[in-house]
């Protein structure tokens, strides 16, 4: 993607840090079972696109020691900083626009990333150009379509509060060409840009303590967004906010497909 204005959450922003922190909670453990069931291991090559945060980073700067190498590359690598050392390369790049930082890797992931990039198709081409023969892909996606509610369970106008809140998120996603249904695609089009053992599953987190913070920190950096669109007004959004707040609402995210092959 393109960073300007029209990039809904920055990395920037103060609430990015609180996103980052939720997503470790949510997601790491699916993650990490994933690539260590790929193999990865010292002397790795690896490429971490959009890797936003830190800790697949760090997860993988351990696994690979010092003979291996991680480039970990963003369009805003501010919050990279603390994991710039060796093996660790970090690096601003746009895997939408730009060639590989690299060749020849023996793994290369992406996680929440591809289905907010305009040009998703040219990033997964470059992704598996970066591979050399038999290296690895993960790519790890939402599918808000999939599962578009806050509150799978709408029962009161709490829930009907957060779940209107919800689709008002995801049409600010789509009008900046988010593809909300990009999760489910990612076995097919593994195996149509010619991977090998293409295999697929999804983690679906349906209440936690990450939920609630990963909510409201999301509604929070993107308040604005919603007020000035029409899609919710600043009274809604306290509301809603003290709502989440109280904590009597199960709060659920879009499942998150992980897909995995081996570059022939």
């Amino acid at each position: 993607m393109t960073q300007d204005d029209g990039y809904l959450l920055d990395n920037q922003q103060t609430e990015a840090a609180e996103r980052f922190d939720a997503f470790t909670a949510l997601f790491d453990p699916t993650t990490f079972r994933h690539l260590a069931g790929l193999g990865v291991g010292p002397g790795w090559r690896c490429w971490e696109v959009g890797a936003g945060g830190t800790s697949v980073v760090s997860w993988l700067a351990e696994k690979v020691g010092p003979t291996g190498k991680v480039v970990a590359t963003d369009i805003d690598t501010s919050q990279l900083a603390e994991a710039a050392r060796p093996p660790v390369e970090v690096r601003v790049h746009d895997v939408g626009a730009q060639e590989p930082p690299g060749e020849d890797f023996d793994l290369v992931h992406a996680r929440l990333v591809l289905v907010h990039v305009p040009d998703r198709e040219r990033a997964l081409r470059s992704m598996i150009k970066a591979l050399r023969p038999g290296g690895r892909l993960l790519v790890e996606d939402a599918d808000p379509a999939l599962q578009p509610l806050l509150c799978p369970e709408e029962y009161g106008p709490e829930q009907q509060l957060a779940n209107r809140l919800r689709h008002g998120f995801r049409e600010l996603l789509a009008d900046r060409g988010a593809d909300l249904a990009y999760g489910r695609k990612l076995p097919r089009l593994l195996r149509e840009a010619g991977l090998r053992q293409v295999e697929a599953d999804a983690y679906f987190p349906v209440a936690s303590p990450a939920c609630t913070a990963l909510e409201s920190a999301t509604v929070r950096q993107i308040r604005d967004r919603l007020v000035t669109a029409g899609l919710a007004t600043d009274e809604d959004i306290d509301r809603h906010l003290a709502n989440v707040a109280a904590g009597s609402m199960d709060l659920a995210t879009a499942p998150m497909i992980s897909a995995w092959g081996r570059k022939a």
